[in-house]
């Protein structure tokens, strides 16, 4: 009897014992797990959306969900009406991966044969949306009016239009809306783009109540100074300053940098020619330009990613549409290249 009640509590030691180690070396295990999981994350932490998520305003710059300052940098699409196969999922791919580019811009042109005429273009601008999202970059849907230069003309349709989109992609942090490339001619800022904008921040904001808000200014949007005195009232919008370097310079630069202490500024169009996208290159007057915009961390899109045979076309006239080997790039190219990869 003895050594039977002797060997059932050896047994319950042994078992015990065995219990134990087992719960110590799980805790361990599962103390190893998070580490790895804490180096994963740190790993794959980027300038994608997986690592910032929803953008929003503070200070009047740009900042990720975690409240830190995030540059956007990437190219525009020349009209997708006539260059938009160039806006494949390849060579968006390369642009992420090569060039270390986080943003898509495309250039939906209103009239030109755009999108007034052409309302298939709406499904082309959801296909390179898509593509974007699935590749973890932000994308700009750009109502790219121009020679329309009035955004009143059009206003029923812009409404129309960004709400279908901001429906579609109301729970997407990637998806920024510019609602007005370029205002010009006799165009205001109070009285006409203000109007305008109000009306179609509206309608995104019914769907989408955080996502970015870029509004064109006057004269093709250089006059940032006038909405800096009469802003939008909306936490999430930014102005859109465009420039081209062989024509804006050291005046436009000081407008810009009177601004950006009152309003958030997003460079959403810039080339290193000239205001017609051709002359040049201006690489000299261009490094001033990028350096302003990376002291003041705001964000931009390069014109254009088209071949187009002008010295704005980030590639060779006749180059194929899913490389950016350097024998395919022009100088504009080539330089756009480099600042990119900064």
């Amino acid at each position: 009897m003895k050594k039977i009640l002797l060997f059932i509590i050896i047994s319950l030691i042994v078992v015990i014992g065995f219990l134990y180690l087992k719960k110590d070396n799980n805790q361990k295990s599962n103390k190893q797990d998070v580490k790895k999981d804490v180096q994963s994350s740190t790993t794959i932490d980027n300038n994608l959306v997986s690592s910032n998520g929803w953008l929003e305003i503070k200070n009047n710059t740009l900042v990720n969900e975690k409240g830190n300052k995030i540059q956007l940098k990437g190219m525009s699409t020349h009209g997708i009406q006539w260059y938009g196969k160039f806006a494949n999922e390849e060579m968006i791919k390369k642009l992420r991966d090569e060039w270390n580019s986080n943003l898509f811009r495309i250039a939906m042109y209103t009239a030109e044969g755009g999108y007034i005429e052409n309302r298939n273009l709406e499904n082309d601008v959801i296909k390179i949306v898509d593509t974007a999202i699935k590749l973890d970059m932000y994308v700009i849907i750009d109502w790219h009016i121009l020679s329309d230069n009035n955004p009143l003309t059009y206003i029923k349709e812009a409404k129309d239009f960004f709400s279908r989109m901001s429906s579609k992609y109301k729970d997407y942090p990637n998806v920024i809306y510019e609602i007005c490339n370029e205002p010009n001619s006799n165009v205001t800022w109070s009285e006409t783009i203000k109007p305008y904008a109000n009306e179609v921040i509206d309608v995104i904001r019914k769907n989408s109540k955080n996502s970015i808000i870029i509004v064109g200014t006057p004269t093709w949007s250089q006059e940032v100074d006038k909405p800096m005195i009469d802003p939008i009232n909306d936490k999430n919008v930014m102005y859109a300053f465009h420039f081209y370097a062989g024509t804006h310079k050291d005046d436009l630069r000081q407008r810009v940098k009177e601004a950006i202490n009152k309003i958030p500024i997003f460079v959403s169009e810039w080339g290193v020619s000239d205001a017609s996208g051709n002359g040049g290159v201006y690489l000299q007057e261009a490094n001033k330009w990028v350096d302003f915009m990376d002291e003041n961390n705001i964000s931009w899109a390069n014109w254009s990613l088209s071949d187009k045979n002008e010295s704005s076309a980030l590639l060779l006239e006749g180059s194929p549409i899913d490389s950016l080997d350097d024998k395919y790039l022009s100088e504009s190219g080539k330089y756009i290249k480099e600042i990119m990869k900064r």
